[in-house]
């Protein structure tokens, strides 16, 4: 593209000089209509990256994915016609903004939506993989999506105490919390499980999600809405 305007720019100057002196050698006249051919060259050869970009995007967004939903936490009914899949995790504060809407969502329509997570953790946020496993240790004691929402709003601040304090905020069992919440080999290798299969899919940040294994590139409640009404007609 800058090649392009830097083409243009010539070309309009040069051209300028040519209408001010008629008189301009056949040199110039040449290298006028050189910068033209070249100007139609790369005009021709961005067209063609910006065609096969589409393509490429078109045929991403039309890809279904098997995304695995069962080896993952879930909440919502297994026989939802519109399953969500997340990839995300606890440092990164795009996801705990979306994710009192996500929350939302699976409480209006419990039995047309299922939400599946999976981990992420960005390797610039140290403190993400504690967190996950923080999520998992909860699961142990079936209480996965009610830690999930309680710890979201607090990405900024995570840490051992704060993992414990939202543990007593919704009523585990604190002491094997503790025993539990460490990051592990265990853990590891089920955050690591999702992030291989992130990468596969084309994740490229948090949150990303995939709707029925189609990516999406952003969630908005109306579009859900509007899925929701095509499916249960």
């Amino acid at each position: 593209m800058k090649k392009i305007i830097l083409v243009l720019f010539v070309l309009l100057a040069m051209t300028s000089c040519l209408q001010q002196n008629p008189q301009s050698n056949e040199a110039l006249q040449k290298r006028v209509d050189n910068l033209t051919t070249e100007l139609a060259e790369v005009k021709s050869v961005l067209n063609f990256a910006l065609s096969g970009a589409y393509e490429e995007l078109k045929e991403k967004a039309n890809t279904v994915y098997d995304l695995k939903i069962d080896e993952s936490p879930s909440i919502g009914s297994p026989k939802a016609k519109l399953v969500i899949v997340e990839f995300t995790e606890f440092q990164c504060p795009f996801c705990a903004r979306i994710a009192p809407m996500l929350d939302s969502i699976v409480r209006a329509n419990p039995d047309k939506i299922r939400l599946v997570y999976k981990h992420y953790p960005l390797p610039f946020h140290k403190e993400a993989p504690a967190a996950g496993a923080a999520t998992i240790a909860a699961g142990k004691q079936n209480k996965f999506w009610e830690y999930r929402w309680a710890l979201a709003p607090h990405f900024n601040n995570l840490n051992d105490s704060t993992f414990i304090a939202v543990a007593e905020q919704i009523g585990l069992n604190v002491e094997k919390f503790k025993k539990d919440m460490v990051l592990d080999e265990e853990k590891l290798a089920i955050i690591d499980r999702d992030m291989k299969l992130g990468m596969e899919v084309g994740v490229q940040g948090t949150p990303n999600f995939y709707v029925n294994g189609k990516r999406q590139e952003r969630m908005d409640p109306k579009i859900i809405e509007r899925m929701l009404k095509d499916l249960y007609k």
